[in-house]
């Protein structure tokens, strides 16, 4: 897994401290993996592969902490949020590879601020790997939805629950995909992207779902960072729980449903403008009828059911959620503490302790 949070001074503003966090973090950690992002107020963890959940909270917990007390060292707060709730004007990270992408993309990536959770689950070829992904794209709009916690920017409330993601499609190569069919149609996309300056490069293929330039995984994009370590946790083993359906509906010949990329987008923008507060759609669906969030969410679980039991995440998976339902997501609780104590609340809500980031960002304001 791959969790980028942000920086911010005592007074809730940016602190462009990125390049020192991460430089502090791996100098009192070698074995973690910690990294810069776009913009300067902004850092990245990267998890050890796990096969067990309870060893994946474990260690996304110690490598938030670690980046909790480099960042405290270097007088920044560590916050998990999609969005910043105030900030206006970031400052790209000078980096040859983001200078290109700000001269390219001009606003688009001027004004990126955004922080997401990005989940990698193995397979064991690419024509695997683009199988589930033809099959999974009617899912992941669930994840979005439970994972939302970007409601505010810019000093307002969006009317999003992920407005994270209303931000990151503007990318051109952003989104749902197509159905592929094989390795060779996947190939043929990413070559064009490329070659039409939609992309730079590989890692510029910003697909909901995509093949992972540099691991054997499918790598799945949709979901806001999450403040708390547990629910995290319980949404990458969804993620894990749909690819390895998929692969095995791919093996027993079950074709994927082929929805269009319209009505893909459809259902996206739904989870990202209500998140678990209003109506979804589930999986395929013909008649495409929304129906109530937590609904769609045990229609989901209904899906995966048969491998969550055979993995042995059914009871993580099951009691993050319960977690989750009776707490709120991220979306509503920035809501909720905004209402409370405006601003600083919230960042409050989301700061994550150098102590015990996970436990800081269960405690409801």
């Amino acid at each position: 897994m791959e969790e980028e949070f942000l920086l911010v001074r005592a007074d809730g503003e940016l602190a462009d401290e990125g390049d020192a966090v991460v430089r502090d973090a791996a100098a009192a950690d070698e074995s973690g993996q910690f990294e810069h992002e776009l913009k300067r107020a902004q850092v990245e963890i990267g998890s050890a592969p796990a096969s067990d959940l309870r060893s994946l909270t474990a260690d996304l917990t110690r490598l938030r902490r670690e980046l909790a007390v480099a960042a405290a060292d270097d007088g920044a707060r560590l916050v998990a949020s999609g969005t910043h709730p105030t900030a206006r004007h970031p400052r790209t990270t000078a980096d040859e590879r983001y200078r290109r992408m700000t001269e390219t993309f001009g606003m688009v990536a001027r004004q990126q601020l955004t922080c997401g959770m990005h989940v990698h689950v193995s397979v064991e070829s690419p024509e695997e790997g683009v199988a589930v992904i033809d099959r999974v794209q009617p899912w992941l709009p669930l994840l979005t939805a439970l994972s939302s916690n970007s409601p505010l920017r810019h000093g307002e409330d969006t009317g999003y629950a992920s407005y994270r993601s209303v931000l990151w499609g503007q990318w051109p190569t952003a989104g749902p995909t197509p159905l592929f069919g094989d390795v060779a149609a996947y190939r043929r996309l990413q070559q064009g992207l490329i070659a039409s300056g939609a992309a730079m490069d590989d890692g510029m293929l910003y697909f909901d779902a995509r093949l992972s330039a540099h691991y054997p995984t499918v790598e799945i994009r949709v979901a806001d960072v999450c403040p708390a370590a547990r629910i995290a946790t319980a949404i990458a083993g969804l993620a894990r729980a749909l690819v390895e359906t998929a692969a095995r509906e791919w093996r027993s010949g079950e074709a994927p449903s082929g929805e269009r990329v319209e009505l893909l987008r459809a259902r996206a923008w739904r989870a990202a403008r209500w998140g678990m507060a209003g109506e979804l759609i589930a999986g395929p669906s013909a008649r495409l009828e929304p129906r109530p969030a937590w609904h769609c969410v045990d229609e989901l679980l209904e899906h995966v059911r048969d491998a969550l039991d055979d993995l042995g995440d059914a009871a993580t998976v099951t009691a993050g959620l319960a977690e989750l339902r009776a707490e709120g997501t991220g979306a509503q609780r920035q809501r909720d503490a905004y209402a409370a104590g405006g601003f600083g609340a919230v960042l409050d809500l989301l700061t994550l302790a150098a102590a015990d980031p996970d436990d800081q960002a269960r405690n409801p304001v």
